[in-house]
């Protein structure tokens, strides 16, 4: 669930600013209205928008215009579902090519509401269309009071160069455009100017994010090691270095918000798929997506289900683990549905058939199957007995921890399109941090018929020898 808005709010001025934190995708977005006028815009929104609108009519104001910093890979936006909402016209920078009517917005570009005044900065080199918000509550103000840096700048960090590959961008090509926009669009603005980007730490849209909400342009000058004097081939090279393996769902979903799409319907009830229904949509290539817990999940568990807890980071790890388009059948609590449906909705997921009625120790032994985490006290005897460890933390967890001794490493969000690495006759024992990415990647290789158990607490409960290594590697399964 969303963390709660955090608003920043000047309060004796006309500008009303509240930003909204999804924990879940370390997702930032913003509502920026006047209350003189009665007049918001929203940046960067999530895909269910009810927050939006109950914050904007907590504050008198109405919805005219919604900001996309730029076309979003790690979650879909919300553009469509507020525009249907209240009738608010969609922006994007210029550049931008979309599906659907928008009304875009040249580099300088003003949008007024009143007294409070958005500056539209094009900084391209996340992406072509990137732009960054500069809010002044009073159009002289010398010192804006922040700047929305989308994925352009973040606390700690830049936003990756190298996610435009499919669309005939390099990573060098967009480097050198994010080197030229942070140096010559970003920096130039007063010190004092605030910083409010779009994600926070645990995005895989960057390397280096902190969790703090905001900062300033004088201590990202400062701090921010992709904004230390440097040359242009300097910064090319240490923001390209060392990038996080991008989730597989990424691709799919800034296809989808370039399209014209369905909208959510966030309060609809999940149509309920008795057991002999939901076999049935199995049995024509349907994937059963089981919410629960590892250790429920292991006790019991319809065969070929995946694990992917409802909890934490659920919506990416399902799109770094199932196949974008993929028809879903949700099993688990009953009553957990409709936050499971609308959390694969923010990454674009919407193919969700419906729910399965009853727990699922409610649906009888005979349909049921279950299997056997592995201690760590056990571990070593089942290496013993010829088993292959599998770590699928990524590469800067390893090296900064080591791993078990002979381990083959393969980041959870390259185990799909890695998985014919793997030996589905050996036996495998897979490992994370703390047991959760573990079951995951688990089921998802059980369905591939791989005999492939976890380690119960992960890593942190292994307590034999630890071997050390540096980044991505390991011997062959």
């Amino acid at each position: 669930m969303p963390d709660d808005p955090v608003t920043d709010d000047p309060v004796t001025g006309p500008l009303i600013f509240e930003r909204f934190y999804l924990d879940c995708l370390s997702h930032a977005s913003y509502l920026i209205g006047d209350r003189t006028t009665g007049r918001a815009v929203v940046v960067d929104p999530q895909r269910d928008v009810n927050e939006y609108l109950a914050a904007a009519t907590h504050h008198g104001l109405t919805i005219e215009r919604v900001v996309e910093t730029h076309v979003h890979a790690d979650f879909l936006s919300g553009h469509l579902e507020l525009a249907e909402r209240t009738g608010a016209r969609i922006s994007y920078g210029s550049a931008a090519d979309v599906d659907f009517d928008t009304d875009p917005l040249d580099d300088g570009a003003h949008i007024g509401l009143g007294s409070v005044d958005l500056q539209i900065v094009h900084t391209p080199g996340h992406t072509m269309e990137s732009v960054c918000v500069v809010v002044r509550e009073h159009p002289d103000d010398d010192i804006p009071y922040g700047v929305l840096t989308g994925d352009t700048l973040f606390i700690g960090d830049v936003g990756r160069p190298d996610l435009l590959s499919a669309r005939g961008r390099s990573a060098e090509e967009m480097a050198r455009a994010l080197y030229r926009s942070t140096r010559e669009r970003l920096l130039p603005l007063p010190d004092a100017t605030r910083v409010f980007p779009a994600h926070g730490a645990g995005s895989a849209c960057g390397k280096n994010l902190s969790s703090e909400p905001s900062s300033t342009i004088g201590a990202q000058r400062r701090e921010n090691y992709a904004l230390a004097d440097m040359s242009e081939d300097a910064f090319v090279e240490v923001v390209t270095a060392g990038q996080p393996a991008a989730p597989a769902y990424f691709p799919y979903t800034s296809a989808r918000n370039r399209e014209a799409r369905p909208v959510l319907d966030e309060d609809a009830p999940v149509p309920t798929l008795p057991l002999d229904a939901a076999l049935a949509a199995v049995a024509d290539g349907a994937l059963v997506l089981d919410t629960r817990a590892p250790d429920p999940f292991a006790a019991a568990h319809l065969p070929g289900a995946v694990n992917v807890p409802l909890g934490g980071r659920f919506a990416e790890l399902c799109g770094e683990v199932l196949p974008a388009g993929a028809d879903l059948v949700l099993c688990g609590d009953p009553a957990a549905a409709r936050e499971a449906r609308n959390r694969l909705a923010r990454i674009g997921y919407d193919r969700v058939l419906g729910a399965l009625p009853a727990e699922v120790d409610a649906l009888g032994a005979e349909h049921l199957t279950s299997v056997a985490r592995v201690e760590p006290d056990a571990l070593a005897d089942t290496l013993g007995d010829g088993a292959t460890v599998l770590d699928v933390r990524g590469p800067g967890e390893i090296e900064d921890t080591g791993t078990v001794p002979g381990a083959r490493t393969i980041p959870l969000p390259e185990l799909v399109a890695r998985v014919d690495e793997l030996t589905p006759e050996r036996p495998l024992v897979v490992l994370c941090a703390s047991g959760n990415r573990s079951s995951v990647a688990a089921s998802v290789l059980r369905a591939r018929g791989f005999d492939a158990d976890d380690l119960r607490g992960g890593f942190a409960a292994w307590h034999g020898p630890v071997e050390h290594r540096a980044g991505e590697g390991g011997v062959p399964a």
